[in-house]
């Protein structure tokens, strides 16, 4: 079992920025892929960004590519999101994911509670 939990959203200004981090407990944190995704009211889940278990490779969904940097620490068990550039279409409920390195939300098997991301115009 891996257990996470996210913290660091809030509500901010469009431009501003918001870094989100993911601890997480448990089984090793250092074999799994690590991910990010989003869901606002009325959508389904959507994948933002994911990150090897090296920290080697990183992919990101289009909407976020360049305002998005995921990254992790192993040694501290944490994964990351520096949000840039905030737009009000980025406001959702943000969920820290463990897992398979894939952008399929089906490929990861355990899930943070969810920080939420508000971004005003």
């Amino acid at each position: 079992q891996v257990q996470l939990v996210e913290s660091g959203g809030g509500l901010v200004q469009a431009g501003g920025s918001l870094r989100l981090s993911c601890v997480a407990s448990g089984r090793t944190f250092s074999s799994y892929a690590m991910a990010w995704f989003r869901q606002a009211p009325g959508k389904e889940r959507e994948f933002v960004a994911a990150i090897k278990w090296s920290g080697s490779t990183t992919v990101y969904a289009d909407s976020v590519k360049g305002r998005f940097t995921i990254s992790r620490d192993n040694a501290k068990n944490t994964v990351y999101l520096q949000m840039n550039s905030l737009k009000p279409e980025d406001t959702a409920v943000y969920f820290c994911a463990a897992g398979s390195y894939t952008t399929d939300v089906r490929g990861y098997s355990y899930w943070g509670q969810g920080t939420q991301v508000t971004v005003s115009s």
